[in-house]
């Protein structure tokens, strides 16, 4: 009792203005925001508050408190708790643990209507925007869907994951979102020398573990495979299905994480963008040629496909996934405005835009570029709502409109949707 008395007079001393790390007091969790915690306020001030769900009375811990007018904070405590409230699956999820994940307390289907209030209330704060959307469920069920992962390494070199914004390494024994054997072949072991530990499984079973140093350089890699163990294998190709064909990846390249979302991906783009024979396809950010090579045959023999991208592992796997198409090619460059207007200055105007950048967006000088084009669909992959909502006020301003827009589950029990819209000419 006395302690509850004394934690009481911490909350009611807090000052405002800053100086309120380490400081506890209640609030009632208000609506969820980007980045995986919610908003609530106290003494006039934002508190973004982790591992709560809205409408819940908490007990909060401040964790960081570095500008005047907001602070974040962790719920240590549930004093009336939502419905949608259940016990974590993963032992190290919680306050102060691991942060690799940011809904482990939430189920599974209150998780994805989270994430579509968040899509929506991004498209309203930043393009002016009232969107419908649902969030997807994929196949698979919400653990053990990460088939790729980069783990850090503590100075004794053992592997975990990192605090919530901080470099402090929590060591694992397993990480259940993760698939076992990717889990199995870095948790558990010591890897001296290593800042951190790429792994990744393909559709063939191979695990291909990556040694990067503390700089983020990669120094050794190694395969596993099915039939036998094929060590220092710097350069060793994934194999990954999607759209009812094989694709070749680097063994720790860019590819989805969750085993079912390039599929749905696929579906998605294919469905909006309805490619017609003939046709001229722009995918950029092209990674190892995929949104390009299922919509080449949709173009046919006349139509063409250009693909672009700056990584050259990528471009190589591209070269060798669009073999089978000669309405196909690879362009290695980077998307950027003074690049792509070269480009389209030689290719001409496209009739579909395909783009999938990264989280950070195209941004408003290739968007607008694109909108120039006038192509007749542009369809944008995001994993970033801000940004997808961003990048579809640039289109807006240049001429474009929203005609739809899907979200998909491709991270359970973490923040992150995957989205895909469509733009079109206004």
């Amino acid at each position: 009792m006395a302690e509850r008395e004394q934690r009481g007079r911490t909350r009611d001393g807090a000052a405002r203005g800053g100086g309120w790390t380490g400081k506890e007091f209640d609030v009632t969790v208000g609506p969820v925001a980007h980045g995986g915690h919610c908003v609530a306020r106290h003494e006039g001030r934002v508190v973004f508050v982790r591992h709560s769900l809205p409408g819940e009375r908490v007990v909060v811990r401040v964790t960081e408190d570095r500008h005047p007018g907001f602070c974040r904070a962790d719920a240590i405590e549930v004093l009336e708790a939502s419905p949608a409230r259940v016990e974590r699956p993963c032992p190290y999820s919680g306050p102060g643990r691991c942060g690799g994940c940011d809904w482990q307390h939430v189920d599974p289907a209150e998780q994805r209507r989270l994430k579509a209030a968040v899509v929506r209330e991004q498209f309203t704060r930043l393009a002016g925007l009232d969107v419908a959307v649902t969030v997807e469920e994929l196949p698979g069920g919400p653990l053990r869907w990460r088939s790729r992962a980069r783990f850090a390494v503590d100075r004794s070199g053992a592997p975990g994951l990192r605090r919530h914004r901080s470099h402090d390494v929590v060591v694992l024994d397993d990480c259940p979102i993760t698939v076992e054997p990717a889990a199995q072949a870095v948790l558990g072991r010591r890897w001296p020398g290593a800042g951190a530990v790429d792994v990744s499984v393909d559709s063939a079973g191979a695990i291909t573990t990556t040694r990067l140093d503390r700089q983020g350089r990669a120094t050794s890699s190694r395969v596993l495979r099915p039939g036998g163990d094929l060590p220092e294998e710097p350069s060793a190709r994934a194999e990954r299905r999607a759209g009812g064909r094989d694709w070749e990846v680097e063994g720790t390249g860019f590819w989805q994480v969750h085993p079912a979302a390039a599929d749905a991906l696929v579906a998605a783009v294919a469905g909006y963008a309805e490619v017609r024979p003939g046709e001229t396809v722009l995918d950029l950010y092209a990674g190892a040629g995929l949104f390009g090579g299922a919509l080449a045959p949709g173009v046919g023999a006349e139509g063409r496909v250009v693909c672009v991208e700056s990584d050259p592992g990528a471009c190589a796997a591209a070269d060798a996934n669009l073999a089978d198409f000669p309405q196909a090619e690879v362009w290695e460059g980077d998307v950027d405005a003074d690049g792509l207007a070269g480009l389209l200055g030689e290719l001409g105007r496209p009739d579909v835009v395909v783009l999938d950048p990264p989280r950070a967006g195209a941004g408003q000088a290739v968007s607008r570029l694109l909108a120039g084009t006038g192509a007749r669909a542009v369809v944008y992959v995001a994993c970033d709502p801000a940004a997808l909502a961003r990048d579809t006020a640039a289109f807006g301003a240049a001429g474009y409109r929203l005609a739809g827009v899907r979200g998909f589950d491709g991270f359970p029990m973490t923040a992150h949707v995957e989205c895909v819209a469509l733009l079109v000419p206004a």
